[in-house]
């Protein structure tokens, strides 16, 4: 997707060989593609349909900063939840988004990764998705 600019932060930046991505949320054509916490208002696989989305977000920040998808190698991802405290199951959700990774790189989507749930996102989003990488 088209890397839409941040403001009044950038969308990457570049420290030595590493690229922080800026945390990207489930935009696709500029509209957020769901709302709400998971446990309450997202079921499991419309959380991990929207983890997808905000890792293809991100990836594409990536592309831009190392200068094409075939330059970028994840170093690592951390992926918010917006969730109840019941919920327990962040890490499915962020299994979709580390399984998108390595589908499209191969063994440059491999990565270390975290992921946890929150009381909330900015616009009320169900998943954000930061990640560090590096260029090949």
């Amino acid at each position: 997707p088209a890397v839409r600019p941040s403001s009044p932060y950038v969308n990457h930046r570049a420290v030595d060989s590493s690229v922080h991505v800026a945390g990207q949320l489930p935009f696709k054509d500029g509209e957020l593609l769901g709302q709400g916490v998971l446990g309450r208002d997202v079921d499991l696989e419309a959380g991990r349909e929207l983890a997808r989305h905000a890792a293809l977000n991100a990836l594409a920040v990536a592309a831009e900063a190392v200068g094409g998808l075939d330059r970028v190698r994840i170093v690592q991802m951390l992926v918010f939840v917006a969730s109840t405290s019941e919920f327990g199951q962040q890490s499915k959700v962020a299994d979709a988004a580390s399984d998108l990774l390595i589908d499209v790189l191969g063994e440059n989507g491999l990565h270390a990764r975290t992921a946890i749930g929150v009381a909330s996102l900015p616009l009320n989003a169900p998943v954000e998705i930061q990640m560090v990488c590096t260029a090949v």
